[in-house]
C-alpha cells in the first residue's frame, strides 16, 4: 500500500470514502511510469498508480497522456489488461457520472435485465444525481435512459423504474403519506399507485418518518408487509427501495455478500470517494468479517490487489 495515502487525509478530512486525492501528485511522472508500464505490459505498476489516485487526478493522467503520446490511455489498458482486471481498471477510469450511466447500460444490454443493478443505482442516487446521469447517458449512448428502461421492463415494476429515474423531491404530510399508504394494504388486493407515486417523489427524512408511522401503524417491519401483500418484480422493486431508504449502506453491503466481480467492483468504484467506509462497517456488522478479508477468498493476484487498494484497510 502507497504510504502517501495515509497522508493525503489531510486534504479531505471527514470524507468516507477510501480513495482520496494523492497530496504527492505529480501526473507528469505518473504518465512516463504509466507509459514504460504499458510498454512492458506490467499491470502491477498500473495498479498500483491508478487506484492509490482519486477520479479527477486519474482524469488529469489521461489527459496528459493523450497529449503527450497522442494515444488513449484506455486503449492502452486494454491491450495489456484482461477480463475482470481490464474491466474494474476501466471503470476507474470513467468519470463517476459516465460510470453510473455505463452500468445503466450494462444492466440492460444483453439477454434480460439485471434488475437488481438498476434499482441499486436508481434508489441510492439523488433525484440531482439521477438528472446528471440521465444527460450523460444520452450523450454516451445517442439513447434515452427512461425509453430503455420501458423497453428492458414492464408493468408496474416499468412504471416504478420510470418513477425512479424521474423522481423528486415534493413536500408532503408524514400523517397523511401514512395514511395513504396502509390504506393501500387494507383491500383484498394491495394497490401498488400509491407506493410508487410516495417512495418516488419525497424526500429522505421524510421517507424514514413514514417508513416508522407505518410500522407502528401495523405492528411490523415494513419489508415483511410489503413481501406478503406484493409478488414478483414490483415487490424487488419495493423491497430494494424500502432497504435503501432505511440503511443503504446495508443494502449495498448485502450486494457485496455475492462477492461476483461485476456487482463488487460496481459498487466499490461507485462509492469509493463516497461513503465507502459505511459500506465496509455495514458490511463487518451483517457478515462478521471484514470486507479487506473477505476479498481475498474469492478473488487472486493484480485483481486482487486493486480491489484491496480501493477497499485500502482491515476493520
Amino acid at each position: 500500500m502507497d504510504l502517501q495515502y495515509f497522508k493525503s487525509h489531510k486534504m479531505c478530512w471527514g470524507t468516507l470514502g477510501t480513495v482520496r486525492p494523492y497530496s504527492n501528485f505529480h501526473p507528469k511522472r505518473d504518465v512516463i511510469k504509466i507509459h514504460e508500464a504499458l510498454e512492458k505490459k506490467d499491470a502491477t505498476t498500473l495498479v498500483r498508480i491508478l487506484t492509490n489516485r482519486s477520479n479527477a487526478q486519474r482524469q488529469d493522467i489521461a489527459n496528459i497522456f493523450k497529449e503527450t503520446t497522442q494515444r488513449d490511455l484506455k486503449a492502452g489498458m486494454k491491450k495489456v489488461l484482461s477480463a475482470d482486471l481490464e474491466a474494474l481498471m476501466l471503470e476507474l477510469m470513467m468519470p463517476p457520472l459516465q460510470h453510473e450511466a455505463h452500468r445503466l447500460q450494462q444492466a440492460m444490454a444483453g439477454f434480460g435485465t439485471d434488475e437488481e443493478t438498476l434499482l441499486e443505482i436508481l434508489c441510492t442516487r439523488s433525484s440531482k444525481e439521477l438528472r446528471n446521469i440521465n444527460s450523460t447517458y444520452k450523450e454516451m449512448y445517442e439513447k434515452d435512459l427512461e425509453k430503455e428502461a420501458k423497453g428492458e421492463t414492464s408493468g408496474d415494476f416499468a412504471r416504478l423504474i420510470v418513477a425512479l429515474i424521474n423522481k423528486e423531491d415534493v413536500a408532503g404530510v408524514v400523517e397523511r403519506d401514512v395514511e395513504c399508504l396502509a390504506a393501500s394494504l387494507n383491500g383484498k388486493k394491495a394497490d401498488v399507485d400509491p407506493w410508487i407515486n410516495i417512495l418516488t417523489s419525497r424526500d429522505s427524512n421524510h421517507f424514514n418518518k413514514v417508513l416508522m408511522g407505518l410500522e407502528l401503524e401495523f405492528g411490523q417491519m415494513v419489508t415483511p408487509i410489503l413481501e406478503k401483500r406484493f409478488s414478483g418484480e414490483i415487490r424487488l422493486g419495493l423491497g430494494v427501495l424500502v432497504e435503501c431508504i432505511q440503511n443503504p449502506a446495508m443494502y449495498l453491503a448485502k450486494r457485496l455478500t455475492t462477492m461476483k466481480a461485476q456487482i463488487v467492483q460496481g459498487i466499490m468504484v461507485s462509492h469509493s470517494e463516497e461513503d465507502l467506509l459505511c459500506i465496509r462497517v455495514a458490511f463487518l456488522k451483517l457478515t462478521g468479517t471484514s470486507l479487506y478479508s473477505t476479498l481475498q477468498k474469492y478473488f487472486k493476484r493484480d485483481h486482487l490487489e486493486a480491489l484491496l487498494a480501493i477497499c485500502r484497510s482491515e476493520d
